[in-house]
């Protein structure tokens, strides 16, 4: 019997094995869009009891992860909607980079974890409707049509969001390497 039929028949052991199995995906997708790890959690959460209660609504269970993807972002607009939502500042905690898997020098992974920083903090510094597209494109890999379903919107929107993400991104990131290279550039003069 697949996960799907055992969801179906509410077997619990097979939602156990559906939050293991996608967890940590529907948890980086709700994190890269809410920016906050706590409420990613509960997003996910949110997603997981919704997807038990409603599966029997999923048509095609080779379409599970994509469903799954679909709730979590509808969790993760409700989140950004709520009025205390946007009115109240979260601290900010940069979790992605804690998982960081050590395969080569030192140098290269302190590189790349400065790297993930900046590239998330960059993201974040986006709209709502920028850091969703970006993120179900490059990190939940989803094609145009499919990320048009999942926001409601029109393969066009969604394709001039992402070109407009893209822009927003790269002036976020090269503000940051010019901060960084003035930073150093003064340290080194305060240092002769």
């Amino acid at each position: 019997m697949d996960l799907v039929d055992r969801l179906r028949d509410k077997e619990e052991s097979a939602l156990i094995e559906l939050m293991n199995q996608y967890g940590d995906y529907l948890i980086r997708t709700a994190y890269l869009l809410l920016k906050d790890h706590q409420s990613a959690e509960e997003a996910v959460q949110d997603t997981f009891v919704t997807a038990f209660e409603k599966i029997m609504q999923l048509d095609n269970p080779t379409k599970l992860k994509s469903w799954l993807t679909s709730i979590v972002i509808n969790c993760c607009r409700n989140r950004m909607r709520r009025w205390s939502w946007k009115h109240i500042l979260l601290p900010f905690e940069n979790e992605l980079s804690k998982e960081v898997v050590f395969t080569s020098t030192p140098e290269e992974e302190l590189l790349k974890i400065v790297w993930n920083e900046n590239l998330s903090d960059a993201i974040h510094q986006l709209d709502y409707k920028y850091r969703e597209v970006i993120t179900l494109y490059y990190f939940s890999e989803m094609k145009i049509r499919e990320i048009a379903v999942y926001t409601n919107e029109k393969e066009t929107t969604v394709k001039t969001r992402l070109k407009r993400a893209r822009v927003k991104l790269k002036e976020i990131l090269l503000k940051g390497e010019e901060f960084l290279e003035a930073s150093e550039r003064a340290s080194q003069k305060s240092t002769r």
